[in-house]
């Protein structure tokens, strides 16, 4: 076999080996476009072999590249370096305003009075507020007292007998 026949195909089989490397380890590109250059070296060598090994060599790289990128790009978030670029570093949320209090987190614990049948679902009234209830039993009727449990989806409060 020719010396430059086992350069071509071991600088392409290098390119690839850099190219992987690369998706394991970003390094933002460097590894990448390193990867291409010593592809574009390697297809030189092939064509000094023949044009045929020279055309099977573009060939590899015009096909073969594409494939390796958009691989790389299903893999990479997968890893724990590309899962760190993706969502960021865990903790890393100095810059983030605290969550607003729940209004409704307060009302737990409190007492209502049931406005309507709570069927299981109905309206109950704190104070001056009227809120939509979900009766924790079965049916309660309009102007028990009931209390508080726990919120549901958000916008709806789970209630007791009291």
């Amino acid at each position: 076999m020719e010396a430059m026949l086992v350069w071509g195909l071991g600088l392409l089989a290098v390119a690839v080996l850099l190219f992987v490397v690369d998706i394991f380890v970003p390094t933002f590109g460097v590894l990448s476009i390193t990867a291409l250059a010593v592809a574009i070296a390697g297809v030189v060598c092939l064509f000094r072999v023949s044009p045929t090994w020279g055309l099977i060599g573009v060939l590899a790289v015009v096909v073969g590249g594409p494939a390796l990128f958009f691989f790389g790009l299903n893999v990479m978030p997968h890893t724990p370096i590309g899962r760190r670029l993706v969502l960021g570093a865990p903790g890393n949320d100095d810059d983030a305003p605290p969550p607003a209090p729940d209004p409704l987190a307060e009302k737990i614990g409190s007492e209502a009075v049931v406005l309507t049948d709570l069927r299981p679902v109905g309206a109950v009234r704190i104070g001056d507020e009227r809120f939509e209830a979900l009766a924790e039993t079965g049916l309660i009727r309009a102007g028990s007292k009931v209390r508080i449990v726990a919120i549901v989806d958000g916008t709806t409060l789970k209630v007791r007998p009291v």
